[in-house]
């Protein structure tokens, strides 16, 4: 190979540290790939925080390098015909979540809120060999998603203020959950109070229901039992209120793990400990009430018959969430 003369070889090494060489085009190529998809995300996401994606979108955006951005994406079928109710709830918290995140002070491209709905990417679902929703999944920066960056959903519920604890966890990026106003509770509030003193105008200084036993026994038990229930972890998890099966269509109310619930079954369990409440009720009553003996024997079978037919189905749950329990009661 015959060597370059000393002026033209100081030439093409001038134009090649000008350039930066192979290495420095590629990687402007690179930075400039990059920007584009930047720029388009940022375009998309300042008209909706949740940005919609088919399957081209998605493997342009989400799944093909360069990206220096998460994609926190949620996998639904919103379409009516789909019938998933747990689908459309979940879609109201996310966009709570991603609402949030779009208006705050500190929204920047770090992170972006995507969908990907069943019958607009189909062929997404399966790619990633995906067959229920809805699904969350956390499309890092760099490198592919890890099994903790796909969302708990059963175990957690998806209320946007348990989904924006996992996106801190996964992407650094702390989402303060900004709900709408609601007024339901000042107005019952307000009802409840107004409610309250025009008893105590039409009563006048009769106030001897306020010294009712049963009146406050029974308030105090609706309480009891509403906690019992579970009604405070839902307010507090947000779970869905029952799980359809995507392949058999079956429905279920009863959740299969004990460290979750569906807001069904907390329903459920209050109406077997109402059932159980109300037989200990009718046997407290025909032991010391001054009725006749025959009301008092109906009486007695009927608390009985409550007791034991309500505890059972309510040991059949504790069951069928506790597998291997050995002991059943009918």
């Amino acid at each position: 190979m015959a060597a370059l003369p000393g002026p033209l070889l100081a030439l093409v090494l001038l134009l090649l540290a000008g350039c930066g060489g192979p290495g420095a085009a590629g990687q402007r190529r690179k930075e400039m790939v990059l920007s584009e998809k930047v720029n388009q995300l940022m375009e998309w996401a300042s008209k909706r925080s949740v940005i919609r994606m088919n399957g081209d979108k998605f493997r342009r955006l989400v799944k093909a390098p360069p990206r220096n951005y998460s994609v926190i994406v949620m996998f639904t079928a919103l379409q009516p015909h789909r019938q998933c109710v747990v689908c459309k709830q979940a879609d109201e918290e996310y966009q709570i979540l991603a609402n949030s995140w779009r208006y705050s002070s500190a929204f920047t491209n770090k992170i972006f809120f995507a969908m990907v709905d069943f019958d607009e990417g189909s062929d997404v679902f399966q790619m990633l060999n995906m067959n229920s929703a809805p699904t969350f999944i956390n499309f890092p920066a760099k490198g592919k998603p890890k099994r903790g960056d796909t969302y708990e959903l059963q175990v957690r519920g998806f209320a946007a203020e348990q989904l924006a604890r996992w996106v801190a966890d996964r992407t650094d990026v702390h989402i303060r959950v900004i709900r709408p106003p609601n007024y339901a509770g000042p107005l019952m509030l307000g009802l409840l109070l107004a409610v309250i003193g025009g008893l105590v105008y039409l009563r006048g200084s009769n106030l001897d229901f306020l010294y009712n036993k049963t009146g406050w026994a029974f308030a105090a038990l609706c309480f009891v039992l509403a906690m019992t229930s579970g009604q405070m972890w839902n307010h507090i998890r947000g779970p869905p209120y029952a799980h359809k099966n995507p392949h058999t269509g079956q429905v279920s109310y009863i959740h299969g793990s004990s460290q979750a619930q569906f807001v069904a079954e907390t329903h459920i369990v209050l109406l077997f400990n109402g059932g159980v409440t109300l037989g200990m009720v009718l046997l407290h009553e025909a032991a010391t009430s001054d009725m006749d003996v025959g009301k008092r024997k109906i009486m007695c079978i009927a608390g009985i018959g409550l007791v034991v037919l309500f505890f059972s189905w309510l040991l059949s749950v504790f069951r069928s969430k506790y597998h291997g329990y050995p002991y059943r009661y009918v």
